[in-house]
């Protein structure tokens, strides 16, 4: 549909401007395309704008009920040539099955439909014994079909689906709501891939002319449906028994089994466009994946990225260690497919040649590993929807001793063979590798220490001990298996932790990686896998066993398309200074479009790979100039000169110190001294939580051995550098805060040279560090250890921006300090009602 943006969307029917209500986008509009696109009405027989209105009561001769879709039986808009009426309701809407009867029962249309965009039901009009009764049917005819001629289709009549993901959605919400049995997610996933086989295997072997076995006729009992529906699938075990085990079944009820059959009856699954097929598969089985098994389901924007980059062909030979649902096979299949389609094109292969070689490549060079069984099931369940590589899938641990392997697995899958390996293996602090036979396999699972030959730690080389440690996290683990599988020259495309790529505790497994040509890293939002997963990752590109190249290529993804809900995320428009609803902000498009040489480049970049090896940083965002050249650009317009903070420290005009530390937990609201962290920097402010506040004792204790130098003052500036999204957050100590204890996460800033070149005292200082240009540099200096952001030591390269003009320089200090001080006025008077008046608590 097309949305404009004064909050109307175009009418798919009539081409006219309507309201964008929920009702409009999520229901009407969709079920009128589905009219014309899978039951192939004409658009001459639909009237949505303005409403059809039919009858309230038999006298009623103002019909008095808009109809949101009518449908008639041809181009002539009368009440005798009314076919079918349908009820529309937003998402989250559930009635209006009996509106739906009394726009039947007052009509002269047979057939109607309820829909609310996840949900539908199909019903029939019939009378009996003078009253109108009301049968729930498998669906509504097709264009010249009638009635009773639902679930009567030969092989040749089925049409490929337009929209199988509204199809497939309203079938998992029906089961969901309505299955006896089968109820848990898994479960119904489970019940929708032996169905989906069924509908597959009756589409390929069945002649053109012959009914199909996968029917529901509207006066068929459903336990003859039922009946039919399990025959089928005892072929379909029979055929697929790499897929399928003797114990599997149907165990859908009746009533549930005739539903699905009847919604994906008119459709020909196997000629269906490819995107389609795995956009609705994914959307179905998501929910049995995305509560413990989130990590399984990378994004496929970041997945067609990963897979456009590496690039390649149908004579390579490809796996994925952690194949999870098969999302980086499946595209990877497509991509080869796509290539084999043009190559067809120009060789005039005939499209037996070129089925052919597309099976070939689906069966030969693609393979894949999953742990859980369920999940390898519904990789080769994917793969033969859209193709069929499904013999290439296999049940094993991929970290496993490959001699431990089945015998079918090592046939197919050795170390050292592959072209390419795509994956995003599990991670998690919680998940642990153990085995000492299993650990032994891996570099990586042994401890590892700066060379003893070193004099200087900065040109220490971290190397493995031989010290094999007692556990490993998978995540680590895979990287080298990955490597393993690969042989010389070949690439590997893997998602990780950002927290590899820059952190003290991610050393050794970058010191790895850099054995290796690294030849891209992409920066993906820490949104990505989020609401299931608050990991922030990069993806990063490289080849074994070659030397470095000069360059690294690099890609920044601020947004993906989802908030860390998992809803939409538009992007803001600044003239309007609205959502723009529109546009999807997705980077991932646009870096992808850069790559392909469209249009001007912003997220994609290169850097000297010395300068990531010298640094120790591989973070994309790091290196981002984009932001920074936003901040000269308003600098330059604004007036502002940028002095880093490091230059302030080398001159001598400010000095830094940690804070003290964190008490026992069993200590904190236990005394008076405060005890002050992250949370507690709010609006230039220190507030004084008073369920933290210590006992003197342990003050005493903590700081026993801190230089008198580093004892905080007023006027000291506290800023946050570790954790959440306080980074930056900044309050000035006043002479209510001397006697506290400050958590290691807070940084202390003092003016040392009270007369200094830059006019620099503690209430410019304090304004500086919250001008949101610095704000601004903080994207691409705060990286994530493990979940919790850091700026690190990278706070010494934020430049703060000094008025250029001293006078308003000197206004803005005075205005200020005047507000500090009201702050600190107003603690006083607190202070003094506190001493007259008793203990009180603020």
């Amino acid at each position: 549909m097309t949305m404009t943006r004064d909050n109307t969307i175009i009418d798919y029917i009539t081409g006219k401007q309507v309201r964008a209500t929920r009702e409009e986008v999520e229901s009407v509009q969709v079920f009128s395309r589905m009219l014309v696109e899978d039951y192939g009405y004409d658009k001459a027989q639909i009237k949505t704008h303005p409403q059809w209105r039919v009858k309230v009561r038999p006298s009623d001769t103002r019909k008095s009920y808009p109809v949101d879709i009518a449908v008639f039986s041809g181009d002539a808009h009368k009440d005798d040539s009314l076919l079918i009426v349908v009820e529309c309701k937003k998402k989250e809407r559930r009635d209006g099955i009996g509106q739906l009867k009394d726009y039947l029962r007052f009509s002269s249309a047979r057939m109607g439909v309820w829909f609310n965009g996840d949900e539908r039901v199909f019903l029939s009009k019939r009378e009996a014994k003078g009253r109108v009764e009301f049968d729930e049917i498998p669906n509504i005819p097709r264009k010249g079909e009638r009635l009773e001629d639902i679930g009567k289709h030969l092989r040749r009549d089925l049409k490929p689906p337009h929209n199988l993901k509204a199809v497939c959605r309203a079938i998992r919400n029906y089961l969901a709501g309505n299955a006896v049995g089968a109820t848990r997610d898994e479960v119904l996933a489970q019940q929708f891939i032996n169905m989906l086989f069924c509908k597959i295997y009756d589409e390929r072997f069945t002649a053109p002319d012959n009914m199909l076995e996968f029917r529901a006729g509207v006066n068929e009992e459903s336990a003859e449906v039922a009946e039919r529906i399990h025959g089928l699938f005892n072929k379909v075990k029979s055929k697929y028994k790499d897929v399928f085990g003797a114990a599997d079944e149907i165990v859908l009820d009746n009533r549930s089994l005739v539903h699905v059959v009847g919604e994906l009856q008119n459709f020909c699954i196997t000629e269906s466009e490819r995107d389609a097929i795995a956009d609705a598969f994914e959307m179905f089985i998501g929910r049995a994946l995305k509560g413990g098994l989130g990590q399984f389901f990378t994004p496929r924007n970041i997945v067609r990225l990963m897979v456009s980059i590496i690039n390649p062909s149908s004579s390579d030979m490809i796996i994925d260690p952690a194949c999870g649902s098969g999302g980086f096979l499946v595209e990877t299949l497509k991509l080869i497919w796509g290539k084999l389609d043009e190559e067809g094109k120009r060789i005039r292969w005939s499209k037996s040649a070129l089925n052919e070689e597309k099976n070939a490549a689906a069966l030969n060079c693609i393979r894949g590993l999953e742990k859980d069984n369920f999940l390898c099931k519904v990789a080769k369940a994917y793969m033969a929807i859209v193709g069929d590589g499904k013999t290439g899938m296999f049940c094993e641990d991929s970290l496993e001793i490959t001699q431990n392997w089945d015998a079918a697995t090592r046939q197919k899958i050795d170390l050292g063979k592959f072209d390419f390996v795509f994956t995003n293996p599990p991670f998690g602090k919680d998940i642990k590798i153990t085995g000492e036979e299993k650990l032994a396999q891996y570099e990586l699972a042994q401890k590892w220490q700066y060379a003893k030959h070193s004099q200087q730690r900065k040109s220490e080389k971290l190397q493995p001990s031989g010290n094999m440690r007692s556990e490993a996290r998978p995540e680590i683990l895979f990287v080298e298996r990955c490597i393993q599988l690969l042989r010389d020259g070949g690439v590997m495309g893997i998602v990780l932790p950002e927290s590899f790529f820059h952190a003290p505790n991610g050393a050794h497994v970058l010191t790895f990686l850099e054995r290796h040509n690294i030849q891209w890293v992409v920066d993906l939002p820490h949104n990505t896998f989020r609401p299931h997963n608050n990991a922030k990752c990069v993806f990063v590109v490289l080849q074994k066993n070659t030397k470095q190249a000069p360059k690294i290529n690099m890609a920044v993804a601020e947004q993906m398309g989802h908030d860390h809900q998992g809803r939409v995320m538009h992007r803001w428009n600044t003239r309007t200074q609205k959502l723009d609803r529109t546009k999807v902000w997705d980077d991932i498009q646009s870096i992808l479009d850069e790559i392909r040489g469209n249009g001007k480049k912003k997220h994609v970049f290169s850097i000297p790979a010395k300068q990531a090896q010298k640094s120790r940083v591989y973070v994309p965002r790091y290196y981002w100039e984009t932001h920074e050249r936003e901040v000269d650009r308003i600098a330059k317009r604004e007036d502002f000169t940028l002095i880093p903070i490091r230059t302030l420290i080398e001159k001598g005009i400010i000095r830094t110190f940690d804070g003290d530390g964190s008490p026992r937990a069993d200590y904190k609201g236990r005394g008076d001294v405060p005890y002050v962290r992250v949370k507690d920097i709010v609006n230039w402010e220190i507030y004084k939580d008073p369920t933290a506040t210590i006992p003197n004792w342990v003050y005493q204790e903590m700081t026993k051995r801190k230089p008198q130098e580093n004892f905080i003052c007023p006027e000291d500036i506290l800023y946050v550098r570790r954790g959440s999204y306080r980074i930056g957050s900044v309050a000035m100590v006043s002479p209510h805060d001397l006697n506290i204890l400050t958590t290691k996460e807070l940084l202390t800033f003092r003016i040392e040279q009270k007369n200094n070149e830059y006019g620099l005292d503690a209430y410019y200082l304090l304004f500086l560090l919250s001008h949101r240009l610095v704000k601004m540099q903080s994207f691409s200096k705060i990286l994530i250890e493990t979940t919790l952001p850091n700026i690190a030591d990278r706070w010494l390269d934020l430049r703060l921006p000094f008025f250029a003009d001293r006078d308003k320089a000197r206004e803005v200090v005075d205005q200020v300090r005047k507000a500090v001080a009201g702050k600190w006025a107003a603690v006083e008077k607190i202070k003094r009602l506190r001493t007259k008046y008793g203990d009180i608590t603020t």
